[in-house]
C-alpha cells in the first residue's frame, strides 16, 4: 500500500500539478499587490475628494459597513483581466506552440501512396508467380 502511494506521489502529472500550484500562489500574491498597490490608488483618485475620501464609492448610510466600493470592483475586474492576459501569452500559447511542433504532420501516420508504375509492377510479379510452373 506505501508502494502503491509513492508510485502515485512520484506520478509525473502530480508532481507538475504541485508545482503549477504553487506558482498560482505566488503569481496571485503578485497580481493582488499589483492592484492593491498601482491600480487601486489609479481608481480611488477618480472618485476624488479629500484626504478622508474612501475612493470611488458611495454609502448608503452613514456608517462605514454600508460603503459600495465601486473602485474595488473595477480594481478586481482590472486585476482579473491582467492575470488572464499573462496566463494566456506566458502559459498557454508557448504550450500551444510546442503541442503543434510536437504533433506530426497531415498524412503522418498513413503509408505513402504507391506510385501508379510500381502497383503495376507488383500486379504482373504477383501475376507470373500464380501461373502454373511448365
Amino acid at each position: 500500500m506505501i508502494k502503491g502511494f509513492k508510485d502515485f506521489l512520484m506520478r509525473g502529472n502530480v508532481v507538475d500539478l504541485a508545482v503549477g500550484i504553487a506558482i498560482g500562489v505566488a503569481f496571485t500574491t503578485l497580481v493582488a499587490a499589483f492592484g492593491d498597490n498601482f491600480v487601486k490608488p489609479i481608481v480611488a483618485s477618480v472618485g476624488g475628494g479629500d484626504e478622508n475620501s474612501k475612493g470611488f464609492g458611495f454609502s448608503i448610510t452613514d456608517s462605514d459597513a454600508t460603503f459600495v466600493n465601486i473602485g474595488g470592483i473595477i480594481n478586481a475586474l482590472i486585476v482579473f483581466v491582467v492575470t488572464m492576459a499573462v496566463i494566456y501569452f506566458a502559459i498557454v500559447v508557448p504550450v500551444q506552440k510546442l503541442q503543434s511542433l510536437r504533433k506530426p504532420g497531415p498524412g503522418a501516420d498513413e503509408p505513402e501512396a504507391v506510385p501508379e508504375d510500381t502497383a503495376l509492377l507488383r500486379e504482373i510479379r504477383d501475376a507470373l508467380l500464380r501461373r502454373p510452373q511448365v
